[in-house]
């Protein structure tokens, strides 16, 4: 099958060309690729090159594709695997293929012709082996591309645990029914977060406070799940959840602030547990030394802080209280990504409408746009930029979507559905776009991408 893909060939060197992929064969299984939305760890992958440690040293010479946030069809079928999938069936892949001896070599660092940011896919056996592809049931495509960083949020609430006072027995995930902070909370992963909290069917906190800096971005945050955001701070009851966004910029004692939201809770002094407001889960988006300390102060009894963020800073380091970690049960977890069956119950649970991670989306664009947007991803305010991969079209922010709608009737419609759907990107849309976007047109391959066999 032709494609055209995003091949990167060294740091900040991404190419975009015309390859021809294997077919199926007897054992394989080829992917037209319809969205992928990009990562903080694209970011890394390009900007680094082969300083990053999931990269080859080769890609000089053996580029990758990269991405990893994908929805698609099912094209080819290979004989093996005939009555497991068929051709035009929606599917979505877990990019941790977790092959035996090669578990860092995922989706989008480290293989030839498996990426996001590309038109299709061809999968050897191998990764059908593992259980990577994965059926999606819902009517969307760009839904479907938000499962995987969706299933690193469902991964880091299952990571989480908790255990009664002298006891050994952990009890997985978050506290049901707990109090729950998220600091730095207001960005794509900490909105996914919070639709999980709220609307997810496992486990739920009472309350939740969500932190951050920015007005803008708490406003835009509140108003995505109902609420209204008025003098740094926006509170209601979200999916049955007791939820408040506060603005801690300028607080001259946020621990103390953020503590007065369950103080009620936690009122008497004589108990020496009580910490006067703690917080039983409190997941981190920002590797800043600060919060981590905070989130030290924070903590309830048997309080368990996620470290969501990943740091670039390889000698990331932060004063903790180890007091509270020996008498007050006090721990700390993180993960960096989800399992098969989180990213299979993100599939289905986004499938059955369960979630709503479109509120994660803030930029949309073609496949030509797609690798100086993820160069610019620290630089360009925003949440997810989801790609069409089919689609010829900058890189265009939905709030932008009016003003340029002014001189193009294309962005004018698109700017009608979103708002149609609360400012949010939507099926109509996707629908819409797919018709009426410029295409990207195909050319003859450059070459023919062989992928390597383990």
């Amino acid at each position: 099958m032709k494609a055209k893909a995003l091949r990167l060939y060294g740091a900040g060197d991404a190419r975009l060309e015309d390859i021809e992929l294997e077919g199926a064969g007897e054992d394989g299984v080829v992917v037209e690729i319809v969205t992928n939305t990009i990562c903080m760890s694209d970011y890394k992958a390009v900007t680094l090159g082969t300083k990053h440690k999931r990269v080859p040293r080769d890609i000089a010479a053996n580029p990758i594709m990269f991405g990893h946030e994908v929805s698609g069809i099912v094209r080819e079928v290979g004989g093996k695997w005939r009555g497991q999938f068929t051709p035009g069936q929606k599917v979505s892949i877990q990019p941790a293929f977790n092959i035996p001896g090669h578990e860092l070599e995922t989706m989008g660092y480290a293989w030839h012709s498996i990426g996001g940011e590309t038109t299709a896919v061809f999968l050897p056996s191998i990764i059908m082996e593992m259980g990577c592809l994965l059926p999606y049931g819902g009517d969307t495509y760009f839904q479907c591309s938000l499962a995987e960083p969706i299933s690193c949020i469902v991964s880091a609430f299952r990571t989480n645990y908790h255990h009664a006072f002298n006891s050994h027995a952990h009890e997985m995930g978050i506290k049901d029914g707990g109090t729950m902070l998220l600091l730095a909370g207001c960005g794509a992963m900490g909105l996914g977060c919070i639709d999980i909290a709220c609307h997810g069917p496992e486990k739920r906190p009472r309350r939740l406070v969500v932190t951050d800096i920015d007005d803008s971005r708490l406003a835009r945050a509140a108003r995505v799940f109902g609420l209204s955001y008025a003098n740094g701070r926006a509170d209601g009851d979200v999916g049955g959840v007791d939820v408040h966004f506060v603005n801690t910029r300028g607080m001259e004692n946020p621990v103390a602030a953020l503590k007065a939201y369950n103080a009620a809770d936690d009122a008497d002094p004589s108990n020496p547990t009580s910490t006067g407001g703690g917080y039983d889960d409190i997941f981190l988006f920002a590797a800043v030394p600060a919060l981590i300390t905070m989130c030290s102060d924070l903590l309830d009894f048997g309080g368990c802080l996620n470290f969501f963020a990943g740091p670039t800073d390889q000698t990331l380091s932060a004063p903790f209280n180890f007091y509270n970690i020996h008498y007050m049960s006090h721990h700390i977890v993180a993960n960096s990504g989800g399992d098969v069956k989180d990213m299979a119950d993100s599939v289905e649970w986004i499938g059955k409408g369960y979630l709503h991670p479109e509120v994660m989306i803030t930029h949309v664009g073609g496949l030509d746009s797609a690798a100086q947007a993820t160069i610019d991803l620290t630089k360009v305010p925003g949440g997810k930029r989801l790609v069409y991969t089919h689609v010829s079209m900058p890189m265009t922010a939905i709030a932008d979507f009016a003003e340029k709608g002014r001189t193009a009737p294309f962005y004018a419609e698109l700017n009608r559905l979103c708002e149609a759907a609360g400012g949010l990107w939507c099926k109509a849309a996707e629908d819409y776009l797919l018709v009426n976007a410029p295409k990207l047109e195909i050319g003859e391959p450059k070459e023919k991408v062989i992928e390597r066999r383990l």
